[in-house]
């Protein structure tokens, strides 16, 4: 059996899931009981997988590096998530989310996976009401809905702009019943280190203490890894500064292959740098662009006064303003996915007509919704949005526009799963963001919480038996085992000789420079020469690192520099391989844009003979080149066209 099977059912694309739901292996309730799951990360994937399997009656251990199971990266989703229950009446179905989502990701996703996301996603919403998420609701009391890039009908259900806050507080609720229960031990400021493979299979983790610096064993008969994406190797991204790749990382490490990682998403709507000690950047919601209108001057001159100050966006008259998203792409207009938004932004913007002092920056004006629709009510769609803009920038978004400009935002690469969501590593499992997921080369807005909270509570739930029905006469993991005692010393050595570099410059000072060369490199804009430079680059700072990083503080102890070295450490590797995949794969797709590859009027364009496939990078050694594997991508469904929003 080739490791690289995606267990794809036969049949039908719509009768796919029921095929395979009927035909898997089921573990008895008395059986459950016996059997013991490890989740790694807290957010909408893991916290929803946690509960469900607790739930279940399985015996799970949940794990999360933060103080807390709800301050997980998914509080900061703001806009909404995408389900196909047509209350607006405008001709959705899950035919049309499946569609728009295989189109929006630029035909690099298996097609069985999304149309199962876009099948399951109206159960995402009723049981999210159940819970008593408050979405927001129409005058009749049906939910509300809004719309987001990449499609032309409205199927986003949102809370606000606290739409992942919310939903994270309905999982974290389940997570929290089955811990009182005692279905589920929780392990708060935990990070995971090193995952346990005995006769092949995932046994347990490793994980370090964040309090008392203890490195501490932990067994089960499978493994779900939930932490979420890497966007962080970038420094500057819209991710919490505590999210990282490490957990994934140790996976690829024990021979879980890495798909896709040169796929990562720029978001065109976040606040722009200012200046060269910022930590992170913050994300300004794509629901914005339902009322905002994005433009800059049509004028050079106008747009070179607004760089040094002399006037403002709301002394350049209408005529003089360029809506350009409204005049390239009219079918979409303002509402075209993230990929397409972001490099029209930059081209704008390299072109000399940034609004900004850097001239890095484009308008989001609330100017003409207010007008037709009312101050009050944008206040009850943004207002938190926009308090939120105005306490960071100091600028009163009701009367003066936004300025914005792309950052990067999520991972659509990731470990490599088949259709049960297990990865290459049997009885190892990876979920949400961390996998390579159901997006491609690019995430339509609103589709992460969907496919976070649609593995946790409907589809590994399922799989998960499949697997662990052939794991009930296998007694309790013995965390004594050789390979535990073995992984242990590795990990002990590893923090031991970061600790000890002893050198002269800060964990930080080396992940900025590791951020800019990926963000000139690898970036919006790739190509040839650039990403063997980058390569090159990267190889060196990383050896900088481990020869010049300094690391106070005490090593059995409190030491968050120490946990920000170790993650820093991966970034490396992470960051290499991320430019290894993008000089691969020699084609522009999603948000992966490569220069060598543009049609005549500056879009992306595919290379479907040669490049329809998932890369499957594999793990060869330390200091070695790793191995390139490829899993085929088959469309029976739908027809690969250039995509187009025009």
């Amino acid at each position: 059996m080739s490791i690289l099977e995606s267990k794809i059912p036969a049949g039908a694309l719509a009768e796919k899931w029921n095929i395979h739901k009927a035909a898997i292996k089921v573990v008895s309730p008395a059986n459950k009981r016996k059997l013991e799951i490890i989740v790694v990360g807290t957010g909408l994937g893991g916290a929803s997988a946690a509960a469900s399997l607790a739930e279940l009656g399985y015996k799970v251990k949940s794990f999360c590096y933060q103080d807390s199971p709800r301050r997980a990266h998914s509080i900061a989703a703001q806009g909404g998530i995408n389900a196909a229950k047509n209350y607006q009446n405008d001709n959705d179905s899950v035919y049309r989310l499946f569609y728009d989502t295989i189109k929006g990701g630029d035909y690099r996703s298996r097609e069985a996976n999304v149309y199962r996301l876009a099948e399951v996603s109206p159960n995402i919403i009723d049981q999210c009401v159940a819970q008593g998420v408050p979405f927001g609701r129409e005058y009749g009391g049906l939910l509300g809905n809004r719309s987001f890039g990449g499609v032309l009908v409205s199927r986003t259900f949102y809370a606000r702009g606290q739409t992942g806050q919310q939903l994270l507080i309905g999982a974290y609720q389940a997570l929290n019943r089955q811990i009182s229960k005692g279905n589920v031990e929780i392990h708060s400021r935990s990070e995971m280190l090193d995952v346990i493979k005995i006769d092949g299979k995932a046994r347990g983790i490793i994980v370090r203490d964040l309090v008392t610096g203890e490195i501490k064993r932990h067994g089960a008969h499978a493994v779900v890894v939930a932490t979420g994406g890497y966007g962080n190797v970038f420094f500057l991204s819209t991710n919490a500064m505590g999210s990282n790749g490490s957990a994934a990382w140790q996976c690829y490490k024990k021979g879980a292959f890495m798909s896709n990682p040169c796929f990562v998403q720029i978001h065109p709507t976040c606040i722009p740098v200012h200046g060269d000690q910022q930590s992170k950047l913050t994300l300004m919601s794509e629901s914005l662009r339902n009322d905002g209108r994005i433009w800059v001057p049509r004028k050079k001159e106008d747009a070179e006064k607004l760089q040094k100050g002399e006037i403002s966006a709301n002394d350049i008259p209408e005529d003089d303003r360029d809506f350009y998203l409204e005049r390239r792409y009219p079918s979409y207009g303002n509402l075209v996915p993230r990929d397409v938004a972001s490099r029209a932004a930059k081209e704008r913007c390299d072109a000399g007509y940034g609004v900004n002092s850097e001239g890095k920056a484009v308008f989001l004006d609330f100017k003409y919704s207010i007008e037709r629709l009312g101050k009050d009510v944008i206040t009850a769609r943004y207002g938190n949005l926009f308090q939120m803009y105005e306490k960071i920038t100091d600028v009163n978004p009701y009367k003066n526009p936004m300025m914005i400009y792309p950052a990067i935002h999520y991972s659509m690469g990731g470990t490599w799963v088949d259709y049960n969501l297990m990865t290459s590593v049997p009885g190892l499992y990876s979920i949400g963001e961390a996998n390579f997921s159901d997006h491609g080369a690019n995430r339509l807005g609103a589709s992460a919480l969907m496919q976070g909270l649609a593995d946790g509570y409907f589809v590994l739930p399922y799989t998960i038996g499949d697997y662990l029905a052939d794991e009930i006469m296998t007694p309790k993991i013995d965390t004594n085992a050789p390979e535990f005692e073995d992984a242990e010393k590795e990990v002990t050595e590893r923090l031991n000789k970061l600790f000890n570099i002893k050198g002269t410059k800060t964990v930080d000072h080396f992940h900025k420079k590791l951020g800019h060369v990926m963000w000139e490199y690898v970036g919006m804009a790739r190509n040839k020469e650039g990403l063997e430079k980058a390569i090159a680059e990267i190889q060196q700072i990383r050896t900088d690192f481990w020869n010049d990083v300094k690391i106070p503080g005490e090593m059995s102890n409190l030491n968050p520099e120490l946990e920000k070295a170790s993650r820093i450490a991966d970034f490396f590797d992470i960051g290499e391989l991320m430019a290894r995949d993008a000089l691969d794969r020699n084609e522009s797709c999603g948000g992966h844009f490569r220069e060598e590859s543009v049609t005549e009027d500056g879009e992306a364009k595919r290379d479907d003979e040669k490049f329809t496939y998932v890369s499957c990078w594999e793990y060869k050694g330390e200091g070695e080149k790793p191995e390139l594997h490829k899993e085929d991508l088959v469309f029976e469904n739908v027809k690969l066209t250039q995509r187009s929003y025009k």
